[in-house]
């Protein structure tokens, strides 16, 4: 298994910053669905352009829908939301709610879909559920954790981070 370097990307720049560091993918959430709703994301056509120049790169680029969303909002704006990206070929999603990933999975059956560490995923039974619906990866809650699982700290952008391991389905 190929070890991922994932960063986050909270704006453009820090985008083009990851890949020059040596991120092999980076996630960033949009201007809806995201955790970081009042952060400034990237708009339709920013997100667009991020798609496209991350793959020029060679690299991959991984969208956050990661709050819970109302009915109505799945029904009415979620597809529109996704298409655009959909389209220019956004590589997965990172989702928190296990309806959001069903609605992604039928309505866009090649997207990959990755499971946030929100869905707090505790072992191997949840993984099997989540694969069976449509997840390619799961993020295992750092929570439940044990001991022996490797740490990797590394000097990021001026910050320190703590990667461990992505459990890949």
């Amino acid at each position: 298994m190929k070890v991922e370097l994932l960063a986050p990307a909270g704006s453009y720049e820090a985008l083009e910053a990851a890949f020059r560091a040596g991120a092999d993918a980076v996630y960033l959430g949009g201007q809806k669905f995201g955790a970081r709703a009042y952060a400034e994301n990237l708009d339709q056509e920013q997100m667009i352009q991020a798609i496209e120049k991350t793959h020029l790169y060679g690299k991959k680029l991984y969208l956050t829908v990661n709050t819970l969303l109302k009915n109505r909002e799945m029904e009415r704006e979620l597809y529109d939301y996704l298409a655009p990206y959909y389209e220019a070929g956004l590589d997965a999603v990172i989702v928190q709610d296990l309806g959001v990933l069903r609605f992604i999975k039928r309505n866009f059956p090649n997207l990959h879909l990755h499971a946030s560490t929100q869905m707090t995923v505790t072992g191997p039974e949840g993984a099997k559920l989540l694969k069976e619906a449509g997840a390619s990866r799961v993020r295992r809650s750092e929570k439940f954790m044990k001991r022996r699982t490797w740490r990797l700290r590394v000097l990021f952008m001026g910050l320190f981070v703590t990667a461990i391991p992505v459990s890949v389905l």
